[in-house]
């Protein structure tokens, strides 16, 4: 079940104080939800999974839809074939098949390869017709809440969150980690900020590594190190 944004903002208001939203406004509340969902999308792209046929383009070079952020896998063709399609190493295609870019477009796809590096885009083995299909994984933008006009209170919130239910609280953590941060100048809300920043980052896991790598991996992937982390200076 999505969460409702006022929800949240209203826990805000609470957790603040600020009944009548004259210290910290709701439009500001709102920005930092939003502010929220893209922190929260930098550091794990895993949390906005998304599915998708993309409809490919005639070549070998595919993009992700125009909301995607980072590939997550290729899962199979989606036009008249279901076949899974793998991950190989382009580094063994373009030594062994140099000109493989260049071969017959055909409506099925066997393999895709992906490069950390340019993160919404992948390669398609062999070169894809306009007629073929697949079904990827991938990381989408948040959808940004509408920003209430100046004066209002929670109940003109409208819209859900984007972050799966177990995540909600993050964000309400993040629009408190804000509002103390901007009122830095009285006693103690700079250790307030902090520690709401802290909460924020432990619960999503920021400290571990293996969540941000997120992306497709192969032991053969010469981008990548074992375990999925970009190579140096990738």
């Amino acid at each position: 079940m999505a969460v409702a944004a006022q929800l949240l903002i209203r826990q805000a208001v609470e957790l603040l104080q600020d009944q009548t939203s004259i210290r910290w406004s709701v439009p500001d509340l709102v920005r930092w939800l939003n502010s929220g969902q893209r922190e929260i999308l930098m550091h794990r792209p895993d949390i906005y999974n998304k599915t998708a046929t993309v409809q490919c383009v005639v070549g070998t070079k595919q993009s992700l839809p125009t909301d995607g952020v980072k590939l997550i896998d290729v899962q199979r063709n989606d036009a008249t074939s279901k076949r899974a399609v793998r991950m190989c190493n382009r580094e063994i295609l373009d030594s062994q098949i140099p000109g493989w870019h260049s071969l017959t477009a055909k409506d099925e796809v066997v393999h895709f390869m992906y490069d950390p590096r340019e993160p919404k885009a992948f390669w398609v083995y062999p070169p894809a017709t306009a007629a073929a299909a697949l079904m990827v994984n991938y990381s989408a933008t948040p959808t940004d809440l509408i920003i209430p006009a100046d004066g209002s209170d929670y109940s003109a919130v409208t819209g859900n969150v984007s972050v799966p239910d177990q995540n909600a609280n993050s964000l309400l953590d993040f629009i408190l980690y804000r509002a103390y941060m901007k009122d830095s100048e009285y006693a103690g809300d700079p250790q307030r900020s902090q520690a709401y920043y802290t909460l924020f980052a432990n619960a999503l896991g920021i400290d571990i590594k293996g969540t941000v790598a997120v992306g497709p991996t192969s032991r053969g992937n010469p981008n990548t190190r074992p375990g999925g982390a970009p190579a140096a200076g990738a």
